[in-house]
């Protein structure tokens, strides 16, 4: 009985070093990244994921951050770069946790990065398989704030560019703000971004 509490005691012992590393190098990424230090940011995403390869976390910020910074890039090159890379950490994320309702909507955003650069380009291509993303998140995660937004906002821009109406998107999107107020994210590192953005979409409906 003493073997065991002590073979118990060294295994507990050598995972606790392990997640507070990770915990550490999440908080680092995370305070580099809200101080605006991207590159920083993504760089010890990075080394993250190069340390703690059962984790899909770090894959999906470095996707997450050149996401974002592809919007509104006019240069195909860099875009191409940061799209690529994007997608490269996503196919890493999609490998550790499948039929991920977050994963999803954020492979979504990068395939929209392409329809907004070049709309006559990518749209044909990618609007259908955005859709889709966004209907088998919906169908796995109802009530997750992001899902529901994203694949409103989504619907919205379609219907703006064919000239239909808006209004139910907007109430979509209204009903992901009360999502996103109620929403308790797995971990302080778990995404738990969208609420703003819902409401300055919601503020735009109004106006």
């Amino acid at each position: 009985m003493k073997n065991l509490i002590i073979i118990a005691f060294v295994l507990v012992s050598g995972f606790i070093p392990a997640q507070t590393n990770f915990e550490k190098g999440m908080q680092k990424a995370f305070s580099l990244w809200q101080e605006g230090n991207t590159d920083e940011a993504e760089n010890m995403f990075e080394r993250i994921s190069n340390a703690e390869i059962d984790q899909w976390l770090p894959h999906y910020y470095i996707a997450q951050i050149n996401s974002i910074k592809s919007w509104g890039q006019k240069d195909e090159t860099i875009l191409k770069a940061q799209l690529d890379k994007a997608q490269e950490h996503l196919n890493s994320a999609m490998a550790i946790s499948k039929d991920n309702p977050e994963i999803l909507v954020l492979q979504a955003h990068v395939l929209t990065n392409w329809v907004s650069f070049d709309g006559m380009t990518y749209g044909m291509k990618y609007s259908g398989k955005i859709t889709e993303l966004y209907s088998k998140a919906s169908a796995m995660a109802p009530e997750n704030p992001r899902v529901v937004f994203s694949k409103a906002e989504w619907g919205m821009g379609s219907a703006k560019y064919f000239g239909q109406d808006t209004k139910p998107f907007c109430t979509e999107i209204e009903k992901s703000i009360e999502l996103f107020t109620n929403f308790k994210p797995e971990s302080e590192f778990h995404p738990n971004w969208g609420k703003g953005r819902a409401e300055q979409v919601v503020t735009s409906c109004k106006e």
